[in-house]
């Protein structure tokens, strides 16, 4: 389970960190530190996620 956890996370952190990046560059949010929140934001958004992800798939292997 940590282990899947862990691949998912590789995968889900950078890609909602991006997403709240571009997210804030379409809110003409051009500043270093909105850059530096927006992607903190996604990398701990992607904790829960991944693992309610590799819960479910290991529930239903």
């Amino acid at each position: 389970m940590i282990r899947l956890f862990g691949i998912i996370y590789a995968l889900a952190g950078p890609t909602l960190a991006g997403i709240l990046i571009t997210a804030a560059l379409t809110m003409n949010k051009f500043d270093t530190m909105s850059m530096i929140y927006a992607a903190a934001i996604g990398f701990v958004a992607a904790l829960p996620v991944s693992w309610i992800v590799a819960k479910q798939i290991n529930e239903n292997v």
